[in-house]
């Protein structure tokens, strides 16, 4: 069933040109006193992919919750635990990237509170879908917020609990809240590590001699060297604390709906999410680009990524089709996320500070350019004027992904409807308005083919179909239910 609320803006007044997401986790408990803030930074640091806004940690010390956060990366906000020693058993972390609530230094994770449940602090990676009729309840009720964070939204359910023990009133409220959600939880002196129903966000564990380590992915396991692991089962919760790990479940959802994006372009690609080799999935999806095409019969002479996203997707292209690859576009790594400029000329500078092109690679060839999709086709306009002024004689836009045309409700920062190019402009239209001689996306069909369990999966943001309520609004609700670019035999959701 789809509910209707409605829309407000977060207040940050951003202008998305490409996906973003929301945040990374992860915690560590160990049987045995480590400098758990140092055993922190690492994980964090190989996640700082999934949140480049804010980063921070929490974990006990003499009996109490200490929480360090700001504003910033994880090596200049956390660095100092580098060169100071604080033994601890158990700790949690976040980095963040704002998809509701903006980035003021109230919303920076994790959040503590000492509450009658105890000392609690949460770190978060998604979205809680139904946080305006929670968080009316709560105000109603009395409850004062500190942060515009949906996350705070848990802490306050949990204090209000009547049930006996922080235990069972996290399982009350894990129930409330509908939407994504991969969390950590620090507990006094247990960790909690929690994945919602649907799945939609990843989340290992990890162990490692007296060691059990939480992370969103496993590259974030790799750097501590945590060779053995596991996913955090849909709907499961881990207690891990003096006395051991303990297991229990959430009541099963009718679907799993593990987020597509998160293989098309938010994972690193040598972590497994969804215990699914982040590369080789793109290269399945460029595979199938390549298939897409061969009807129609050779585009180009080379194929070349836009980096870094692109290029595993770029290196199934060409192997599937027989063309040559080559490294046509070189990135600058240290200019960070491409920034958000308030004019086109700002952000066509933000770019070529990112992306500069390999002349002698691209002069005279027809290209195929692979990037991973397409919002508002901003950058892409850029890119492919890049490639043109570089000498390229044509530019044939691939996209591993299908046509964006639904934001997205559990973590991802999909701008509206209106603001997305699909919806207002065909393939060969876009091509028109980013100045590329072809664009072709790949076809949903193709992208269930180039994964295992296509079912598991979540493609709400390209077919309008969502597995729990969101907020649409009239206009979007309306287009929901005419809805039909999935499979009727497969659907993700019900939509009334």
């Amino acid at each position: 069933m789809t509910q209707r609320v409605n829309v407000e803006s977060d207040g940050t007044g951003s202008s998305i040109q490409s996906l973003v997401h929301h945040c990374g986790v992860a915690g560590i408990h160990s049987k045995q006193p480590l400098n758990i803030p140092e055993q922190l930074f690492f994980p964090l640091f190989a996640l700082q992919h999934r949140g480049q806004e804010s980063a921070g940690i929490a974990y006990r010390k003499s009996g109490r919750t200490v929480v360090y956060r700001d504003l910033g990366m994880v090596s200049s906000v956390l660095s100092r635990y580098l060169t100071e020693t604080k033994l601890s058993n158990v700790g949690i972390g976040h980095v963040r990237y704002s998809t509701r609530g903006g980035n003021k230094v109230e919303n920076v994770q994790p959040i503590s509170v000492v509450c009658n449940k105890g000392d609690v602090a949460v770190a978060h990676n998604g979205n809680i879908s139904n946080t305006r009729r929670l968080k009316a309840m709560l105000f109603d009720e009395g409850s004062i917020f500190q942060s515009s964070s949906d996350t705070e939204l848990i802490l306050h359910l949990l204090s209000r609990s009547r049930a006996p023990s922080f235990y069972e009133a996290l399982l009350e409220t894990l129930q409330l809240v509908q939407g994504a959600f991969s969390m950590v939880f620090l507990h006094d002196d247990s960790l909690v590590a929690v994945r919602d129903p649907f799945g939609f966000r990843p989340l290992y564990v990890g162990f490692k001699e007296d060691m059990t380590v939480v992370a969103s992915e496993t590259c974030a396991l790799d750097i501590l060297k945590v060779t053995e692991f596991r996913s955090v089962q849909p709907g499961e919760v881990i207690v891990v604390n003096d006395d051991g790990l303990h297991v229990d479940f959430l009541p099963a959802a009718p679907s799993h709906c593990q987020c597509i994006f998160e293989l098309i372009y938010f994972a690193r690609p040598d972590s497994q999410v969804f215990d699914t080799s982040v590369h080789e999935a793109r290269k399945r999806m460029g595979a199938a680009l390549a298939r897409a095409d061969a009807p129609d019969g050779r585009f180009g002479d080379i194929v070349i990524p836009v980096p870094d996203s692109g290029t595993s997707a770029a290196l199934g292209y060409a192997e599937e089709s027989g063309l040559p690859f080559d490294m046509g576009l070189t990135r600058n790594h240290y200019a960070g996320r491409s920034f958000i400029m308030p004019t086109s000329a700002e952000r066509e500078l933000a770019v070529r500070m990112k992306l500069h092109p390999v002349r002698e690679a691209i002069r005279g060839k027809r290209v195929i350019l692979v990037d991973d999709s397409l919002v508002r086709g901003t950058t892409a306009r850029i890119l492919v004027n890049l490639t043109k002024e570089a000498g390229a004689a044509e530019v044939h836009l691939r996209l591993s992904s299908p046509e964006i045309r639904w934001p997205c409700f559990f973590g991802i920062d999909i701008p509206t409807r209106q603001e997305l190019i699909s919806n207002h402009l065909t393939p060969d239209e876009i091509a028109d308005t980013v100045g590329a001689d072809s664009v072709r996306f790949l076809p949903l069909a193709l992208l269930r083919e180039s994964v295992d369990l296509p079912d598991s999966y979540c493609y709400s943001c390209f077919s309008g179909r969502y597995p729990v309520p969101v907020p649409l609004t009239d206009e979007e609700l309306a287009a929901a239910s005419r809805a039909e670019t999935m499979p009727a035999e497969q659907p993700i959701g019900r939509i009334s």
